[in-house]
């Protein structure tokens, strides 16, 4: 391994792959480190007796940064788009509502004016610009411009599936509203889940001279005159680079950065509201209940979808049906959440334990490392660190207004721009 280069990139998932290829398409030397033995963090599939299930819930938005700088770079995105037939669960019942405004008029949960009011408020989704909301959470957004309780629980549960969070007291309305745009537009499972964008992000990164390096941590950031000078690693060694960008989360980045309280990092770390959810994957030989492939809770948060019923999950034609539970910034209860799970997958889904093939369990994983709260004072956070020349951030918590896997990807591309644009290569310094 070679102990000099222009850039070091930690960690890599989907933001360490496209910043490592970005800066490396500019002309220099770029190493990417990630500690675990696999690439791809969040964005990992696991292979299970012949099943591909992702880590947690996953769709890739057709109107996003992701898929766009995706398309750029090259990549192959091959899924499915998930039907608009879908039921919601209220008061212990399954009630048909499409995500469309035909369906939606149809429901026998809602009354007419309860429909003309979602019917409206769709209307108003679609048109507004969500980056003109005034700084005000999820809640009193509905509470202003919705009037009608049950049409806010439908708008609600929208907030939920489309943000992968659960906060409407603190979360910030303008970006969960430019999601839901987003999410109206179109999203993709992906065949044989996200590993395959990896992959092609790993083979392309190689391609062009990425160095990549896994099960390889680091320790350390070094920077000397407010200049980042290279990397201490976990194994001891060291390594020289003009440039670090940190796809790591803001509390494992500041505890990289020697002096980080006195720097911008302490309060991105101290503002940074993680989202959690808890999540159930189950391979079936078949689903015992076929017109049962997506329900939505709208007085409890969670979310079923039947991923095989519009894209290629399986080697054998199994089908993967994935459960997640929204949970709060609070604590939580693995064992009651997966006995949450257990009981909705048998209530949708009775006799599927006699058609098993695979099952995970994710209790209370990060879906995201940050997203925007009423008490988060950095509006945009990166792509540089002020104060310590050289050093730069992204990842899903590194959003200037983008959420999820937008954020982590449109991040990277920040922070990619800002090397080429600040920082001469080693080629140009030669």
């Amino acid at each position: 391994m070679k102990t000099n280069y222009d850039t070091a990139v930690i960690g890599g998932g989907l933001a360490g792959l496209i910043a490592a290829i970005k800066v490396a398409q500019s002309g220099r030397s770029v190493v990417l480190l990630e500690k675990s033995s696999r690439l791809g963090g969040r964005a990992m599939t696991n292979h299970n007796n012949g099943v591909y299930l992702n880590l947690g819930g996953h769709a890739l938005y057709k109107a996003g940064r992701a898929n766009s700088v995706l398309q750029e770079l090259g990549i192959r995105v091959e899924g499915g788009k998930p039907s608009t037939q879908m039921n919601v669960i209220w008061n212990k019942q399954l009630v048909p509502m499409g995500a469309d405004p035909i369906g939606m008029l149809k429901t026998k949960l809602l009354t007419w004016s309860s429909k003309m009011q979602l019917m409206r408020l769709m209307v108003k989704l679609s048109r507004l610009n969500a980056d003109t909301i005034p700084a005000s959470s999820i809640r009193e957004w509905a509470e202003r411009e919705v009037q009608d309780p049950m049409v806010r629980h439908v708008f609600y549960a929208l907030c939920r599936t489309a943000t992968y969070a659960f906060d409407p007291d603190h979360q910030l309305a303008g970006p969960a509203l430019g999601q839901i745009q987003r999410s109206l537009k179109g999203v993709i499972y992906l065949h044989k889940g996200w590993q395959t964008i990896v992959d092609q992000l790993r083979s392309k990164a190689q391609q062009i001279g990425v160095h990549i390096e896994s099960g390889k941590s680091v320790k350390e950031i070094t920077h000397k005159g407010n200049k980042v000078t290279g990397l201490e690693l976990g194994d001891g060694t060291s390594i020289s680079v003009t440039n670090v960008i940190s796809t790591a989360s803001p509390s494992e980045t500041y505890k990289l950065v020697p002096g980080a309280e006195a720097t911008v990092l302490k309060q991105w770390k101290t503002e940074a509201v993680a989202s959690m959810a808890a999540c159930l994957d189950i391979g079936l030989k078949k689903l015992p209940v076929k017109e049962h492939e997506f329900a939505l809770g709208l007085d409890q948060p969670i979310f079923f979808s039947n991923h095989s019923a519009h894209a290629t999950m399986s080697d054998n034609g199994a089908v993967v049906v994935h459960l997640i539970k929204y949970n709060g910034p609070g604590e939580s209860d693995p064992k009651a959440d997966e006995q949450q799970l257990l009981q909705t997958m048998n209530w949708l889904q009775p006799g599927w334990e006699n058609e098993v093939l695979a099952k995970q369990f994710l209790p209370n994983i990060t879906v995201t490392q940050g997203y925007p709260h009423t008490g988060q004072k950095s509006k945009n956070i990166g792509p540089n660190v002020p104060g310590i020349q050289g050093l730069y951030v992204a990842g899903d918590w590194a959003g200037h207004g983008e959420l999820l896997a937008d954020a982590s990807v449109a991040s990277a591309v920040r922070a990619a721009e800002a090397i080429a644009k600040h920082s001469p290569s080693l080629a140009a310094a030669r």
